[in-house]
């Protein structure tokens, strides 16, 4: 819609933004609407043309209608927390296939490894893009736990 207008954005700003709050998401399944008021947005289509939905409010009394939207309100803490849980196994799924590749590997005291300059990607004047990544060999000296060891080069010294 805007290519052929661009600098009439501002006019289409708010149609935009209606269209995207009341669009359900894939993640949630649920409208970003419903999430914060507990039920859809009414759109305008649906007055005019007389929804479902529309016609069983008119139908409703004052005292009806009251606890219509309180049953509603009730409802959303429970919708809200099985949105929560779809989050969630969507964020563990997307985890597991991100580090299913990864391989966890413990070091001994006496091994020899090397240690990776920090921060990444940074170059040391006169080396350029031929900085070293890594530093070393060095010895585990003390394994500190939580993955942190204590190094000493080969020479004996203590490097942290």
């Amino acid at each position: 819609m805007l290519e052929k207008n661009p600098k009439q954005w501002h006019e289409k700003l708010s149609e935009t933004l209606w269209a995207y709050r009341t669009s359900k998401r894939e993640a949630t399944g649920m409208t970003p609407y419903a999430l914060t008021y507990g039920h859809d947005a009414i759109l305008p289509m649906e007055i005019a043309v007389q929804s479902l939905r529309i016609a069983h409010q008119h139908n409703l009394i004052g005292e009806d209608y009251s606890q219509a939207m309180l049953l509603e309100l009730e409802g959303l803490d429970t919708s809200r927390i099985e949105t929560l849980n779809k989050l969630l196994a969507r964020k563990q799924a997307i985890s597991r296939a991100y580090n299913k590749r990864v391989r966890n590997k413990s070091f001994e005291e006496g091994e020899i490894v090397w240690k990776a300059v920090l921060p990444l990607g940074t170059h040391i004047a006169g080396y350029g893009k031929w900085s070293p990544t890594w530093e070393g060999p060095f010895i585990i000296k003390q394994i500190l736990g939580m993955e942190a060891y204590r190094l000493q080069d080969q020479d004996g010294d203590g490097n942290g």
